[in-house]
């Protein structure tokens, strides 16, 4: 199972080890998909993100800038808290100072691949040694994507974020950090460490599939970002359930009752979430709602 970066959101907000800056390419123009909902007095843009990018994409121009101009209101999948909350709400969910060592948690033939990673991040052997198995599988599967020059600063949520703040407009979350965080932390301990040795299969291959995402993203192709989704996901569904189709449902849900109110609203979300067969476009149904995608 690989841990794509569609899903870790609330981690790009910490502080992560230094990498190697990558020379910024040539511009490249990206056309990634854009959905509407809307009524008589309402519309609501769906745009699926890739939080971490390297430079040199040009997304947000044509469709994606006109829909997100005509907004009042931005709503991400979470606002970033202060520096403060995010240390505190890490400190009491990501770590464990009465559980065995983690490295003996997982089984001895990962012992040496988890070691020579977790030592990359910086972080003493005694603090990685207590982290929560998911948040060892988090940091882990963005050090290789980073190496790589992709950084959330270059991100949609960082650009759409300055933007509303330059515009003034209203800036909302659907979660909240400790929220997202709480997501990982009510999985099971044995979905947690399967999640981690997952994450270090995976991990000579991470830039390939961060690549190969980012080129599906670009394009408009939510198919093939599904497939890729769903593969990542398939052998474990508690970790599915969790992090994709219980949220799917509730945002879901949150644009139904946000329907009820007139004006434009623009959403951005992990494209994960904007794609496969238990998408929020999918569970929009249940309101007798349609997600109609934008051409552009």
């Amino acid at each position: 199972m690989r841990f794509p970066a569609l899903f870790v959101a609330p981690l790009l907000a910490l502080p992560t080890p230094a990498c190697a800056q990558t020379p910024a390419p040539t511009a490249t123009d990206a056309d990634p998909a854009l959905w509407v909902v809307k009524d008589k007095d309402t519309t609501i843009y769906l745009f699926g993100t890739i939080h971490v990018l390297k430079p040199g994409l040009t997304w947000f121009d044509e469709g994606v800038k006109a829909a997100f101009d005509k907004s009042q209101t931005l709503v991400l999948e979470m606002v970033e808290p202060d520096a403060a909350t995010q240390q505190k709400v890490v400190t009491a969910k990501a770590f464990d100072p009465a559980a065995p060592a983690l490295s003996t948690r997982i089984q001895a033939k990962y012992r040496g691949t988890f070691e020579t990673a977790m030592n990359k991040t910086g972080l003493p052997q005694t603090a990685w040694e207590k982290m929560q198995p998911w948040f060892a599988a988090v940091t882990l599967s963005l050090l290789p994507v980073q190496e790589q020059g992709y950084e959330p600063a270059n991100g949609p949520e960082k650009v759409l974020t300055d933007a509303a703040r330059a515009q003034g407009k209203t800036v909302e979350g659907l979660e909240t950090f400790e929220g997202q965080l709480s997501i990982f932390d009510t999985l099971s301990k044995p979905a947690q460490v399967q999640l981690l040795e997952s994450t270090l299969d995976e991990l000579p291959k991470s830039g390939e599939t961060m690549a190969k995402m980012v080129a599906d993203w670009s394009r408009g192709d939510p198919d093939a970002l599904a497939a890729e989704m769903n593969d990542s996901l398939k052998d474990s569904p508690e970790v599915a359930k969790a992090l994709l189709t219980d949220r799917n449902r509730r945002w879901a849900g949150w644009i139904a009752q946000r329907m009820k109110t007139p004006g434009t609203v623009f959403i951005a979300v992990g494209a994960g979430h904007l794609a496969g067969p238990e998408s929020v476009q999918k569970m929009l149904g249940a309101y007798k709602l349609k997600a109609v995608r934008v051409k552009y």
